[in-house]
C-alpha cells in the first residue's frame, strides 16, 4: 500500500519516522516520540476510532494481555485518529477500555497514519495495523488489513516473542505456530527437503 508520506510503503527493516504524538495514559495526557522508542521491544497496534465495534473488542484484548507484553519486554501503544481527549472519554464510559494501562496514542491529523501507511483518506481514519519494532527502532513484523476483520493479542505476542527470539539467537529461525520452549530451526543445507 502506498502512502502520502513516503514515496515506497512501510518495509521491515525500516525505521520508525521521527513524529512526535500525545498519549493518553495513567489518566493524563502526555507527550511522547515515535523516535523515542528505542531501548525496548514496541507494539502499535492502529485501528479506525474510539466508541466503535470491533475496536473495543480489540483494545480490551490487548489490555487483557498487556502484562504479557511486559514480560515479553515490550511496551503497546494503540493509535487512532482521535484525539487524547476522545481517548479519556472513551475510557470513562466503557468497561472493556476501562482496563488499558497502555498509552493511547492520538493521530487527529493522521500524519502518524500516514507515515505508516495504515490511513484511509476518504474516511479520515486508519485500518487495523500491527506493527513490531525492535529496540533500535528498527520494524521487524508488520500486518495491515481490513477494518472489519479483528485482530489475536495472543497471536500478536506470539509474533513479538518469535522476533526477539531470532533477534536473540541469529543462527535460528522459529516455524510455523512456533512458542517459546518449542523447537527451531538452525537453517542449512542438511535441512533442505527433509522439512
Amino acid at each position: 500500500m502506498e502512502n502520502e508520506l513516503n514515496e515506497r510503503p512501510i518495509m521491515i527493516g525500516q525505521k520508525l519516522p521521527e513524529i512526535k504524538f500525545e498519549a493518553f495514559h495513567e489518566n493524563e495526557i502526555k507527550e511522547m516520540d515515535l523516535a523515542k522508542l528505542k531501548g525496548k521491544w514496541h507494539v502499535l497496534f492502529f485501528y479506525p476510532k474510539d466508541f466503535t465495534f470491533v475496536c473495543p473488542t480489540e483494545l480490551e484484548d490487548m489490555a487483557n494481555h498487556y502484562e504479557e507484553f511486559k514480560k515479553a519486554g515490550a511496551e503497546v501503544i494503540s493509535f487512532s485518529t482521535d484525539t487524547s481527549i476522545v481517548h479519556k472519554a472513551w475510557q470513562d464510559a466503557s468497561e472493556a477500555i476501562k482496563k488499558i494501562k497502555y498509552p493511547m496514542g492520538a493521530d487527529p491529523t493522521g500524519k502518524i497514519c500516514r507515515a505508516m501507511g495504515t490511513y484511509i483518506p476518504e474516511e479520515g481514519v486508519s485500518l487495523r495495523g500491527s506493527f513490531i519494532v525492535d529496540p533500535d527502532g528498527v520494524i521487524q513484523v508488520y500486518e495491515v488489513h481490513n477494518d472489519g476483520i479483528g485482530r489475536s493479542a495472543a497471536e500478536l505476542l506470539r509474533k513479538l516473542q518469535a522476533a526477539s527470539f531470532v533477534r536473540e539467537h541469529g543462527d535460528q529461525v522459529c516455524p510455523a505456530n512456533w512458542k517459546p520452549g518449542s523447537d527451531t530451526l538452525k537453517p542449512g543445507l542438511d535441512l533442505v527437503g527433509k522439512i
